[in-house]
């Protein structure tokens, strides 16, 4: 069964989202952080994605654009993924430039996904365990950080906890009694695309609870 992302569901996404920019962007002033000039592009970084619903919103904004354009960007979406698995059989981990990067800027930019938006600034998330985790952001970012030569606890932050279960909650509405159904996410963007929109197994006599 293919997941079509409702238009409520959509809207809840594109304003979390938005609200995910703004703690980055909170984050980032106060550091005097920007990725003009930068010598790196974390678009080839090897992300994992790990939601239902980011892969529907994804294939919406790709469903969007003309086909020819369509068509580009998910021939670069499988040969991203030909070589990624090459790589991956010799021991590397992948750096690849993601299949959406074009001149320096993602093609699906209002559609990008949740790792996207907040990599770069320093940020803490604690986990369902009450583990909490430190993530110092990117090398340039850390550069920053270090020649500023404040202390660790004056540090800003950008609070991920909260909008990672907002994000969780929609996950949940979005596959609402197909979850023991589902396989878990664990891809890239290419491998999102690649294999088309997100789809969940029909539902049978022998399903139970579905």
């Amino acid at each position: 069964m293919r997941l079509i992302l409702p238009p409520g569901l959509a809207e809840e996404l594109r304003i979390l989202y938005e609200e995910m920019e703004q703690a980055y962007d909170a984050v980032a002033q106060q550091l005097g952080h920007g990725c003009d000039g930068c010598p790196d592009n974390c678009c080839d970084s090897y992300f994992l994605h790990h939601t239902y619903i980011e892969w529907a919103y994804l294939w919406q904004g790709l469903a969007a654009l003309p086909e020819d354009r369509r068509q580009t960007l998910l021939s670069r979406a499988e040969a991203y993924e030909r070589k990624a698995q090459e790589l991956i059989g010799l021991g590397q981990r992948p750096k690849l430039m993601c299949p959406l990067n074009e001149e320096g800027r993602c093609s699906l930019y209002a559609h990008r996904l949740m790792v996207c938006r907040t990599h770069g600034v320093p940020a803490t998330m604690t986990r369902p365990d009450g583990r909490q985790l430190r993530f110092p952001g990117c090398f340039r970012c850390q550069e920053l950080v270090e020649s500023k030569g404040g202390a660790e606890d004056e540090l800003p932050l950008m609070e991920r906890t909260q909008l990672l279960k907002r994000l969780v909650v929609l996950e949940q509405k979005l596959v609402v009694g197909k979850r023991h159904m589902a396989p878990k996410v664990k891809r890239t963007i290419a491998s999102m695309l690649s294999s088309g929109p997100p789809e969940l197994p029909h539902c049978s006599d022998r399903t139970p609870k579905c």
